[in-house]
């Protein structure tokens, strides 16, 4: 029997997803996380944008072709946002919405049927561990958001932030055999142990063999105390994710995100202070219904000052239910030319990040046969490259689908 885990969505879907397939193997099932013809599909939904919505109904058409017959089970963010879209559609046994994952495994072990979005969550809700992987694991250590954010309906599909306790985390760290391990949560930056924090729990994971990466972070976070933890721990990849959103101190005030421009740069000096060579990533919603050209024009140069390596740019996209849905949307023209912009500019800063390295040795971990990224998130492409395996690097010259490299030695 074989079954299919399919994931729409962020880092902390894939995660869950992966836990899954771990105890869909308990149960008998061969697993794969590609679409493809299965006995039982599982689809992990997303509803951060309405184009999320869009593709988790779409999967389910798309799971049907590869076998009419099988059973689909659909869960999370999307299926708790609007279950009725889901349960319309022929093949759709259960319906689960973000809260409560561990049922989905009763119902393929007991044939229980659920419909509809579960009671809030209080507790972290654990899960098995997550199937094994040679080369990057995402590892949960905390869901929900207390946050807010006018324009994001996650903290009314998550429910409150809730935190996993720390000897659980390094355990499930320990027992795991990827070569890289990420932290991933909703809000990552309130995790909370009684009165251990992020920090803390990085710092306990020192003693890994695997490299640690930290997933999306938030602006308050970064405080000198807590860079010191991550530069102590030693084995944390020199990558922040650090929030954004906007470039304008009044848009960030109307989104709700509670720090201004400079809050912002200041964060990213004080990574830079202990981490010359980091590369810091961030989210740009470009089209807020507030955004003026002059607040576009504080997102385009921000971009710049931060010297950001990586930026996710992205339309603002209403949701309903949220505060930032009751504004007047701005024209689809309006977003869509400062969209083509944003990435215009965003894919220059990527370049000069990558060229500052040229020349350099650095260590990548390959996810495919000539394909993977350095520990400061630069994609690299080296033929003798194996997947799973982990190189130090000398970046020769930009190419088509990442930076030309070749290997100095395996590690």
């Amino acid at each position: 029997m074989k079954a299919c885990v399919f994931t729409v969505g962020c880092k902390q879907n894939e995660a869950e997803s992966a836990s899954l397939m771990r105890g869909l193997e308990d149960l008998g099932y061969e697993t794969t996380a590609e679409l493809s013809r299965a006995d039982l599909y599982l689809l992990n939904t997303c509803a951060v944008t309405a184009e999320a919505e869009r593709k988790s109904r779409q999967a389910v058409a798309r799971m049907r072709k590869f076998n009419p017959e099988a059973p689909v089970i659909v869960f999370g963010c999307a299926a708790q946002h609007d279950a009725e879209a889901f349960l319309g559609k022929e093949g759709v046994r259960c319906v689960f919405g973000a809260m409560h994952k561990d049922r989905v495994l009763d119902a393929v072990r007991e044939g229980m049927a659920s419909v509809g979005p579960a009671e809030a969550e209080t507790a972290f809700c654990e899960l098995p561990m997550p199937k094994d992987v040679r080369t990057r694991a995402f590892l949960r250590v905390q869901d929900g958001c207390n946050r807010f954010c006018s324009y994001c309906l996650i903290p009314y599909l998550r429910g409150r932030s809730r935190s996993r306790k720390m000897e659980r985390v390094v355990e499930e760290a320990q027992a795991c055999r990827a070569r890289e391990i990420v932290l991933t949560g909703i809000d990552l930056s309130s995790y909370c142990d009684g009165d251990r924090d992020l920090g803390d729990l990085v710092y306990a994971l020192r003693t890994l063999p695997a490299r640690v990466r930290l997933g999306s972070l938030e602006v308050g976070i970064v405080t000198d105390e807590f860079l010191q933890k991550v530069k102590a721990a030693g084995n944390v990849a020199p990558h922040f994710h650090l929030s954004l959103q906007s470039g304008s101190t009044k848009v960030l005030r109307e989104m709700n995100r509670r720090y201004t421009r400079e809050d912002y740069l200041a964060a990213c000096r004080r990574i830079y202070a202990l981490f010359p060579d980091a590369a810091i990533t961030t989210d740009i919603i470009v089209g807020f219904p507030t955004e003026t050209e002059e607040d576009f024009q504080s997102s385009l140069s921000i971009v710049g000052e931060a010297a950001f390596a990586r930026v996710h740019a992205f339309p603002f996209s209403p949701r309903e239910g949220t505060a930032a849905a009751k504004r007047k949307d701005l024209p689809a023209r309006v977003k869509r030319e400062r969209m083509a912009r944003m990435l215009e500019v965003c894919k220059a800063a990527e370049a000069a990040y990558a060229q500052r390295f040229l020349g350099r040795t650095l260590t990548a971990l390959f996810e495919e046969d000539g394909g993977g990224y350095t520990e400061n998130y630069i994609r690299v492409v080296c033929e003798n490259a194996n997947e799973g395996g982990m190189y130090e690097v000398r970046l020769l010259e930009m190419g088509e689908g990442g930076v030309r490299a070749e290997i100095v030695k395996e590690i």
